[in-house]
């Protein structure tokens, strides 16, 4: 990917950050449900994006009319504090937010990944193909969505020759084992963008970018040099 399809937004702190993504992220919404009548968003689990909900959660536009779904989430139930659909849920899915049908990737009929796939994959089927934004996060192991240094099915996940829209994957850097959109499904959105924070997270990205040594095998390097969609990343101290 050229440099030009890159860019950089940084911001004094945390709160600057999050509104202007709220912001941005708003406005690709009402973009599509002016376009479509309807509006699709995928967004990180973790710490990291709990302001930014917070702020689009209060955004004006019509949320009947938005779907929400996660790009990854551990296999763990909403009664986990490790739980990205719980943080979705006490964060974004408040406010004028509250009215978006949220759209969850744990089955809690399912004791494994793979035991849930098919009844996941049928529960999305009912979603555009397309997302209208994407909303990453990083690791400081360089992993993105689930896509962990060492993980099972890394290769597959990462093929953007695959046909795969969810896999599961296991990891030992990932704790429990996940389930995740695979990086074509991902890149097949109007809008990317890749939220960090802190300069140890800056540095790996840099490293990333740069693909030299350890950082040539670095997850987030497969987003950083895919060339279907420009990617806008979002970063703060």
């Amino acid at each position: 990917m050229s440099a030009s399809e890159i860019t950089t937004q940084r911001f004094p702190d945390s709160q600057a950050l999050a509104a202007a993504l709220a912001a941005r992220v708003a406005a690709d919404l009402r973009h599509a449900i002016a376009a479509r009548g309807r509006a699709v968003l995928a967004v990180s689990g973790g710490s990291t994006p709990k302001h930014f909900f917070e702020q689009l959660s209060r955004a004006e536009l019509d949320w009947s009319a938005v779907s929400v779904t996660l790009v990854d989430e551990r296999w763990a139930p909403e009664s986990s504090e490790r739980s990205n659909a719980r943080l979705v849920k006490a964060a974004l899915l408040t406010n004028q937010a509250a009215a978006a049908r949220f759209v969850p990737l744990y089955q809690p009929e399912a004791a494994t990944p793979e035991a849930g796939l098919v009844a996941l994959r049928t529960r999305l089927g009912e979603l555009p193909p397309r997302f209208d934004a994407v909303i990453l996060g990083m690791g400081n192991d360089g992993h993105t969505a689930s896509f962990f240094p060492g993980a099972d099915r890394l290769s597959e996940a990462l093929d953007l020759n695959g046909n795969a829209r969810v896999l599961p994957i296991n990891a030992a850097g990932a704790g429990e084992p996940r389930i995740t959109f695979t990086l074509p499904a991902l890149l097949d959105t109007a809008a990317l963008y890749l939220h960090i924070e802190g300069d140890a997270k800056r540095e790996v990205l840099d490293a990333a970018q740069l693909g030299q040594d350890a950082a040539a095998d670095y997850p987030i390097r497969a987003v950083l040099t895919q060339t279907r969609v420009p990617l806008t990343v979002y970063w703060c101290p």
